[in-house]
This record gives structure tokens, sequence and C-alpha cells, in this order.
């Protein structure tokens, strides 16, 4: 059961303390108090833990600090979806909106190699309008002898070339939790010019401590892929670990499962997923079409896997794309085979933009015939 107090209630309110003097009475029910801080206003939410089955939510909602009580209704308390619930699924960072009913790109380099790499990347997301990208430092590989990405050495250049073409938010994939303060100093240092989402990688799905110290930051926003060997409500539990530890700012990516039914591709699409993650959870969905196909292949239509797996997240309702560009992929020092050219990127923008009209019509028949 959730206790959803009114918008910036005072914790020094009397009536605050005489609530948590009822709630902690309770037999066999125990508290824990989470605050969502926005740009206007603080919410305070109260999760009462133990058989709930018997409380009166009506009576808890005679206090008057109390705006509603959910009734908990799946295993994710916070991220997920309960019965007349009608919490917001979105947030704000850095000015983009992340929600259930919008999308956001995030083209850029699997990992970078080059200064010069990195500015013509972003130079191309400028003059297409775009404001978010997705930059690797830190590279967890299969082999101990690939490359591991430069880590906080290149992390000041990357972080000054974003704010020089306004890119507003940069998805880096972090492996350990001293790599945030990393992060955070490099941030600093570079004037604070653009803002980062941390990833947590397919490996790292259930490594749970660092999921802990992930969770415990509230500063970035997160995004969780999908553990690639295991199971959907697995990854969402993993989800839930990042959120109960404070920072319910999470957009779950859907990257492809990993079997050998998946070949010629590297990982089996799982995008008939997203509709699903969205009615469990309030989690914005996204899909990760480049770790998907993981080829440059093209149909006979002359259409890449690439775009064609795309499109079908996006009208399947995804919120985000991770995809993986680069100005000479034949260069690139990881996922070189799968990174487009980014002489594609218009192309690969307007059939994005194809796929979301195509999208909201659907949205609209389904208003109309519904």
């Amino acid at each position: 059961m959730i206790v959803i107090l009114h918008p910036d209630t005072n914790r020094e309110d009397p009536a605050y303390r005489q609530l948590l003097e009822y709630l902690k009475g309770l037999p066999d029910i125990s508290t824990s108090t989470h605050e969502v801080i926005g740009a206007e206003q603080r919410l305070t939410e109260i999760y009462l833990i133990g058989d709930t089955s018997a409380l009166d939510s009506h009576q808890i909602e005679c206090f008057k600090i109390v705006d509603r009580v959910v009734r908990i209704s799946r295993e994710y308390r916070i991220l997920g979806r309960h019965k007349d619930d009608d919490r917001p699924s979105h947030f704000s960072y850095n000015g983009i909106t992340f929600g259930q009913d919008n999308l956001n790109i995030f083209a850029g380099l699997c990992a970078v190699d080059t200064r010069e790499h990195v500015e013509q990347m972003l130079r191309a997301l400028q003059q297409q309008g775009l404001s978010c990208t997705r930059m690797g430092a830190y590279k967890p590989r299969t082999s101990p002898y690939s490359f591991q990405g430069h880590g906080r050495v290149c992390l000041p250049y990357v972080f000054e070339l974003a704010g020089k073409y306004d890119i507003k938010v940069v998805a880096m994939e972090i492996t350990h939790d001293n790599q945030i303060e990393e992060i955070q100093q490099a941030l600093t240092l570079a004037g604070n010019s653009t803002g980062v989402m941390l990833q947590i990688g397919t490996r790292n799905t259930q490594n749970f401590e660092l999921l802990k110290s992930v969770g415990r930051q509230r500063e970035f926003p997160i995004l969780l892929k999908r553990g690639f060997g295991i199971t959907l409500e697995e990854s969402l539990n993993a989800a839930e670990y990042l959120a109960s530890e404070g920072n319910r700012n999470v957009i779950f990516c859907l990257r492809g499962m990993k079997t050998n039914y998946a070949d010629p591709h590297r990982n089996l699409v799982d995008f008939a997923h997203v509709p699903v993650v969205k009615r469990l959870t309030r989690m914005p969905v996204c899909i990760d079409p480049s770790h998907s196909v993981g080829t440059r292949s093209a149909a006979p239509d002359r259409i890449l896997d690439i775009l064609h797996a795309t499109a079908q997240g996006v009208i399947a309702g995804a919120n985000m794309v991770l995809i993986d560009f680069h100005p000479a992929p034949e260069q690139a020092l990881v996922d070189g085979p799968q990174a487009l050219h980014i002489k594609e990127l218009p192309w690969f923008l307007e059939d994005v933009a194809i796929a979301r009209q195509a999208y909201e019509r659907r949205c609209q028949a389904q208003q109309k015939f519904g």
C-alpha cells in the first residue's frame, strides 16, 4: 500500500508526525518513505510493507495531509502500475522530458575513440536538431584483451563538446560505482555544460550492489538494459532495486535476448515487450536496435535490418531509441559492424518519424473505435 501525501508536505508539520505515529502502530507493518522532487513541487510517498489487505484505506485517507491511498497490485511497488494509480509516468532532466507518451533519440558512439570523432558526431546531431546522445567511456567486454574504453580520460572533452553543441543529455554506461564520482567531477570541471544518464548494461542487470549504489544517487537518471539471459520479470525487479534505493527516474531498455534462435542477428529482437513493460510499470521504454540486430544487413527492399527493427519498436510505442552511429564505422573500436554512418542520420530520423506517425495514428484509431 502506498500513502501519497499532498504536494510539498512539510515533515515538521504536526499532522505529518501524527500520521507516522498511526502507521507505526499498525501491527506487522513497516514503513518506508520516499520523496520525489520535481521542478515545481515535492511529493512524499509512504510505503506500507507487510500484509495490508485488512487495512482500511479510507481511514488512512481521513488524515488531512493524505492525498490518496493506492493499493499495490504488482510486485514492483515503486515503479509498478497499480490499480487506480494515476501518478505520472514521466520525469524531466536538464530540460528534456522522458515519459511513456513521447520519444527521444540517443544517437552516438557506442565507445568514444577520438576527440575528432566525438566532435563530428555531436555536430551532426546539432544539425539535425537533436539534444541527446550516447557516448561510451567505460566498456565492459567479453574478452579481457578487448578495448575497455578510455574511461575518465575522455570525460573532459566529451562534456566540453556536448556543451559546445548544445547536447543536453549524454547516455553513458558505468561498470563500477566509483565511476559515478568520476563523472560528477568531470561535469563540475566542465561547468555542468551537459547532463548524464547513467546506463546499466545487460551484464550488470543483476549486479545488485551496483544497482543499489546507482539508485542511491539522485543526480542522474538511469537507463537499465534488460538482462540478456534472464526473464523480463527478473529484469523489472532489477529496476525496482534502483527505485527502492530512492531514484525512480528509470528508463527500461529492451536490447534483444541472447539465443541461437536469433541467428543471423546478434540477439532475438524483443520489441514486442514495449507495450508489456508500459502496462506493468510506469517506466518509459527504450529500444536498442543496434545491439539487437548487430549487423548492417539490408532486406531486398534495401532498408537496413536495424531500421526495420527500430520501426517495429517505435510503432509499438517506444519512448527512446538508443542507436549506434560513427563517422567511420570501419575505424570504430567497439561494434563497428553494427554502427550506422553519420551520413545515414537524416534517413534514420525520417524513418523513425514515419514510424512514430504510424503509432500516433494507431492511438487515434483506438480512440475512434475502442
